[in-house]
C-alpha cells in the first residue's frame, strides 16, 4: 500500500501506537511490520516497533532496489556458481566461478557459519531473521510481476539467515584470505598434476585484482573538533571509495525504533545496519587502514614428502580437506569436480606462480585475523547507538569487532577522534625481528613456518587469541582537526604523529599519499572549517600532485626539444592551458599529464628534492629534468602519450566528461575525478573503454559531511552510483547526475525534514510472524 505525503499525521501515531503496544492487546503474536517512508533520489527511511520488523522493513527495502544483486551475491558466497554457469565463467571480480566455489565451501563451511550465528546477540539475530524474511516477501512480489531482466533464472532463490552470515564473512576475509582465493583453490603438492589448473590470464587477473584492492577500497576522512570548526561542534567528512558494482556497493537508508535508534547513513548488501552514518549526537566513517590483518608463514617441508612439514624439528603432516562443488558442463549437464585443500597449524596453503611456490622444500600458510571475528555486526550495532565519541571508542575497545578500516568521528560537543582499532596480528616488532626475512620487507609479512614461537602473541587483553589488545593500537582524540586517507597513522595529525608501534600496525617515516598531503594543505588554511570547505575539498576535483611537478614538466617542454618538438607540441599546449584539475570541463592536458606521470611514478629516482621524514607534508616533490636518466624517462612518457591520444581519436577540443563516464543501462554519465595516485581527493579509477572512452569501475561512493547545532545533525551527501542497481529503477542513475553536477544533497533526517521532502510517500509492510528460516541449506 503505497501513502501519499498528505498522511494524517495522527494515522501514523495511531499506528506506532499499536507497534507498541499491540503485543499487550492479543493473545497471539503482532505480524512482522514495518514502515518505509522515502525521500528524494528514493532514499529509504525504515520505522519499526522492534528488530524483527526493522530488519524486516530493511531487507524489503534492498529487495525493491538491489534484487539482482543479491541474488548474485547470495549465489557467490554459497560455492554455487559453477553450477549454474559453467566453471569459466565469471564472477563480478572477474574471478573464475570455480575458483570461486572453491574458495567459498572452504569459507563457509556448515560449521563456521553455525558458530558464526551462535556467537550474535539476540537483537542482532532478530534484525537480521527480520531481513531474511522482508526480502523474501519482495521477492515473491517480484515473482508475480515479472522478476527484472538481468536475474531471470533459476538461481534466484528466497534467502535464508545463513546467507547473511556468509556475506558478513566474505566481507571479513576482503583485507585477508579473500585476495587469495585462486591461492588457496589451485594450491597442489610438487609432482601432482593440478585439476584445471588456471591460465597464465587468470594469475594475471588474480594479480591485478589483488594490487588494486586498496584502489578499490581506499576512502577519504576529516573530523573536526571544536577548536577548528566554524560553531565550536564537531563537522565530519566522509569520502569512502568503493566499488561501484557488486559485493562492496554502499546502500543508503535511514534506520529508526523509535525510542531506542535513530541512525542514518550507508551499508553493504545484506547487512542490516549502518557502516558509515551518524545520529543524533555523534557522525562516523572508515577509511581502509594501512595494517596487516593477516601473515603468511614459510613452511619447511620434510625433504621425503612434501606434504609434511616440519615444526619445531618434528616432521607432522598437512592437513587435507577434500572439497567437492558441482559444475554444469558443456552439455548443461552437472558433475562434481573435487579439489584437495591443505592446511598446517597456521592456515590453508596458498600457491601463487613465481611468488609463492609449493615446491619440495616450501610451502606457505595464511593466517587471517579476521576468520575469528565475530563480533563484528555487534560492533557496528553498538556505534549506531553510541551518542558520543567516546561512547564509541568505548564499544570498539570492548568488542574489537572492526574488521580492516580505521575509525573517524565528530561528536555535537566537539570532539574529533581516530583510531584505528581494528583486527590486527600480534606480531611484535621483536617477533618481526626473529621470524621474519628483513629481505622480504613489511609490504606482506612473512614468517618462520616451522618454528611455533612465531606464532602470534596472545594478549589477555584481547577480544579474541592471537591479535593485539585495544590499548595497543593507534588513536588520537583531539579538538582541532584528524584527517586520515589510506596511510599509516603517523600523520592524521602532524601537531601529535602516532609512532612507536610494530609495522604490522602502522609505519612513520614513510612517504604519505598526494591525498593525504593534499588533506593536510587545505586544513592548514582553514582557521575555522565551514561545511562548504569540506565539501569543496572533493568538488574542486584538484590534482595535488600537478602543483609539485607542473613547473617541471612546462620548464621540460620550454626546452629545445630537438627531433621531439614537433610531435610533442601539442602535448606541452595542453599542459599548459590544462586548469590542474579533474573536473568534467577540464581539457585534454589532464589526459596528458595522466600519461605521463602514471609510469614515472613508478620510479624512485624522479624527485627533484627527495622524500624526508622530517618534512613528510612537503616532500618528495618536483622532477630532477636535470638528471639525463629522468628526462629520458620523461620524454619517452610524453611520446607514448602523444601516440595513445592520437590512436584513441581524442581531438585537442575534447573534455574529461567526454571521456571519463559509467555507462548504466547504456546511457553514459560523465564522472569527475580521477586517480588517486595523482593527489586527486575524489578519487576515481577508470578503466580503459572503447574509443578512447574510460569506465568508472570504483572510488567516490557514499558521500556526507555532518555538522550539529542545537537541534541535532545537519548532513548533506549523496551516493555517487545511485541507490539502484536495477537499469529499470527512477533511481539507477539520479544521484549519478547529481554528482556529475556537483549538487549534494540535503540528508532528511528529523520527521519534519523526511515529510516536508517533496518526493515523500510511504509504504507499510507486515507479514505474519513466521518460524525463523532454516541456519543451513
Amino acid at each position: 500500500m503505497i501513502i501519499s505525503r498528505q498522511l494524517p499525521h495522527f494515522c501514523l501515531a495511531a499506528l506506532f501506537l499499536s507497534l507498541s503496544c499491540g503485543a499487550h492487546a492479543q493473545a497471539q503474536p503482532e505480524p512482522t511490520r514495518a514502515e518505509i517512508r522515502r525521500t528524494s533520489f528514493g532514499v529509504p527511511h525504515i520505522r519499526a516497533s522492534d528488530e524483527r520488523g526493522l530488519g524486516y522493513g530493511i531487507g524489503y527495502a534492498y529487495a525493491q532496489d538491489n534484487l539482482c544483486l543479491m541474488a548474485n551475491e547470495v549465489l557467490t558466497v554459497n560455492a554455487e556458481r559453477a553450477s549454474y554457469f559453467g566453471a569459466e565463467g565469471q564472477t563480478l571480480e572477474q574471478r573464475d566461478n570455480l575458483s570461486s566455489d572453491v574458495f567459498f565451501s572452504w569459507l563457509n563451511t556448515p560449521q563456521a557459519v553455525a558458530d558464526f550465528w551462535q556467537a550474535q546477540p539476540p537483537a542482532v539475530r532478530e534484525r537480521m531473521q527480520g531481513y531474511v524474511e522482508g526480502y523474501n516477501r519482495q521477492l515473491a512480489e517480484r515473482r508475480v510481476r515479472g522478476l527484472p531482466e538481468q536475474c531471470q533464472g533459476d538461481w534466484v532463490r528466497p534467502l535464508a539467515t545463513s546467507d547473511l552470515v556468509k556475506l558478513t564473512r566474505r566481507l571479513l576475509v576482503e583485507g585477508g584470505a579473500g585476495q587469495f582465493a585462486e591461492a588457496l583453490a589451485g594450491a597442489t603438492p610438487p609432482g601432482v598434476t593440478a585439476q584445471a589448473a588456471l591460465s597464465e590470464g587468470h594469475w594475471q587477473l588474480a594479480a591485478a585484482r589483488q594490487q588494486g584492492f586498496a584502489l578499490d577500497r581506499g576512502s577519504n576522512a576529516v573530523a573536526i573538533g571544536s577548536e577548528r570548526s566554524f560553531n565550536g561542534r564537531g563537522l565530519l567528512l566522509a569520502n569512502p571509495h568503493f566499488p561501484w558494482i557488486g559485493a562492496m556497493r554502499f546502500y543508503q537508508m535511514h534506520l529508526t525504533i523509535p525510542g531506542q535508534l535513530d541512525v542514518m547513513g550507508a551499508a553493504l548488501p545484506g547487512l542490516p545496519l549502518i557502516n558509515i552514518g551518524f545520529n543524533q549526537h555523534l557522525a562516523w566513517t572508515h577509511t581502509v587502514d594501512a595494517s596487516k590483518h593477516f601473515t603468511l608463514y614459510r613452511l619447511q617441508l620434510d625433504p621425503k614428502d612434501p606434504t609434511r612439514y616440519l615444526l619445531d624439528g618434528r616432521s607432522q603432516p598437512l592437513e587435507r580437506q577434500t572439497v567437492t562443488v558441482q559444475v554444469k558442463g558443456a552439455d548443461g549437464q552437472l558433475h562434481s569436480e573435487s579439489r584437495p585443500l591443505y592446511s598446517s597449524v597456521f592456515g590453508p596453503v596458498v600457491q601463487w606462480p613465481g611468488e609463492l611456490d609449493w615446491d619440495r622444500e616450501h610451502a606457505y600458510s595464511l593466517r587471517d585475523a579476521n576468520l575469528d571475528n565475530t563480533r563484528v555486526l555487534a560492533q557496528w550495532y553498538a556505534m549506531n547507538q553510541a551518542d558520543s565519541v567516546t561512547g564509541l571508542q568505548d564499544s570498539v575497545h570492548q568488542l574489537q569487532g572492526i574488521p580492516w578500516v580505521n575509525t573517524l568521528a565528530a561528536d555535537d560537543q566537539g570532539r574529533a577522534l581516530y583510531m584505528n582499532q581494528s583486527v590486527v596480528p600480534n606480531v611484535t616488532q621483536a617477533k618481526l625481528a626473529q621470524c621474519s626475512d628483513p629481505r622480504v620487507g613489511t609490504q606482506v609479512i612473512v614468517l618462520d613456518g616451522s618454528r611455533s614461537t612465531c606464532a602470534w602473541d596472545i594478549d589477555p587483553a584481547a577480544a579474541q587469541p592471537g591479535i593485539f589488545a585495544a590499548g595497543q593500537l593507534p588513536q588520537l582524540a583531539r579538538n582541532d582537526y584528524l584527517q586520515h586517507s589510506n596511510d599509516s597513522a603517523w600523520m592524521v595529525n602532524p601537531a601529535a604523529p602516532l609512532q612507536g608501534f610494530s609495522p604490522v600496525i602502522s609505519q612513520q617515516d614513510v612517504p604519505l599519499k598526494m591525498r593525504a598531503r593534499f588533506a593536510l594543505d587545505r586544513l592548514s588554511r582553514m582557521p575555522k572549517a565551514q561545511v562548504s570547505d569540506l565539501q569543496h575539498m572533493v568538488t574542486d576535483d584538484q590534482v595535488y600532485l600537478a602543483g609539485q611537478v607542473m613547473p617541471d614538466l612546462l620548464q621540460f617542454c620550454a626546452q629545445d626539444l630537438g627531433p621531439d618538438a614537433q610531435r610533442l607540441a601539442a602535448l606541452c599546449a595542453s599542459l599548459k592551458s590544462w586548469d590542474r584539475s579533474a573536473g568534467l570541463q577540464t581539457g585534454l592536458g589532464f589526459v596528458h599529464f595522466q600519461g605521463i606521470m602514471q609510469p614515472l611514478l613508478q620510479r624512485p629516482d624522479i624527485w627533484r628534492v627527495a622524500f624526508d621524514p622530517k618534512d613528510p607534508q612537503h616532500t618528495p616533490r618536483g622532477l630532477a629534468i636535470s638528471r639525463p636518466a629522468v628526462a629520458q624517462a620523461l620524454r619517452e612518457a610524453m611520446l607514448a602519450s602523444a601516440q595513445q591520444v592520437a590512436q584513441a581519436g581524442l581531438g585537442a577540443d575534447v573534455r574529461w566528461g567526454d571521456i571519463q563516464q559509467v555507462s548504466q543501462g547504456g546511457r553514459p554519465t560523465p564522472v569527475p575525478g580521477g586517480p588517486e595516485s595523482l593527489g586527486v581527493y575524489n578519487a576515481i579509477q577508470s578503466v580503459p573503454g572503447a574509443d578512447g572512452k574510460r569506465e568508472v569501475v570504483s572510488g567516490t561512493s557514499y558521500l556526507n559531511v555532518v555538522s550539529f547545532d542545537e537541534q541535532g545533525p545537519r548532513a548533506l551527501g549523496l551516493l555517487a552510483f545511485s541507490l539502484s542497481s536495477d537499469p529499470a529503477s527512477p533511481h539507477f542513475r539520479d544521484q549519478t547526475e547529481a554528482f556529475a553536477r556537483n549538487q549534494w544533497s540535503v540528508l532528511p533526517f528529523t520527521e519534519a525534514q523526511i515529510r516536508a521532502d517533496g518526493q515523500y510517500q510511504s509504504q507499510l509492510v507486515q507479514e505474519p510472524r513466521q518460524d525463523s528460516q532454516p541456519l543451513a541449506r
